[in-house]
């Protein structure tokens, strides 16, 4: 198979890596409390994780479906890769990510990693660790299903999967019609 290639504008690619939840906190009070409330923590998981468009990456076919993807089809992770100057990446099965760590280990993660976009980490490092424990929870609940996508490729390989190209392009000037 031929590896698909995509150009996604700037726009889009704002879109795909943007982090909604905890907007309004500060870096002082987001390790206290949490900014979503819910029936339960699973329920508040659920929701963080819709509106932080972590499906969007992390379930195959949610962004390009409209979301139109069963629930126990997310979170499984995704061989689409995400490729730019840094190489391909791919998002991981969170599902299977949860269920290898403890919840202080994933808030610990959560809070600390900083790694390969298009992940948002500088913005999930941010979040509310009320938050952080009620994804996983919510994770949790779903069950760990399915297998690890692809491990990373580096600049200069040409992945053997379809991908996405977030690499920046420079308009053409000078141009006469």
């Amino acid at each position: 198979m031929t590896p698909r290639r995509s150009h996604i504008g700037p726009g889009i690619a704002c879109l795909i890596v943007a982090f909604a939840g905890g907007c309004t906190a500060s870096a002082s009070d987001a390790s206290h409390e949490a900014h979503t409330t819910a029936d339960s923590p699973v329920e508040a998981g659920r929701y963080l994780a819709i509106v932080a468009g972590c499906n969007d990456c992390h379930t195959d076919g949610y962004l390009f479906n409209d979301g139109d993807v069963s629930e126990t089809e997310w979170f499984l992770g995704s061989s689409l890769g995400w490729r730019g100057p840094w190489g391909t990446t791919y998002a991981r099965n969170l599902r299977l990510t949860v269920s290898t760590l403890t919840e202080d280990a994933w808030v610990q993660m959560l809070r600390t990693r900083k790694g390969l976009p298009p992940m948002p980490w500088m913005n999930v490092n941010q979040m509310a660790e009320p938050d952080m424990r009620a994804l996983y929870q919510y994770f949790q609940s779903l069950g760990p299903v399915g297998e690890q996508p692809p491990k990373p490729v580096p600049p200069g390989q040409e992945p053997t999967t379809p991908y996405l190209s977030l690499a920046p392009v420079e308009p053409v000037t000078g141009r006469t019609q």
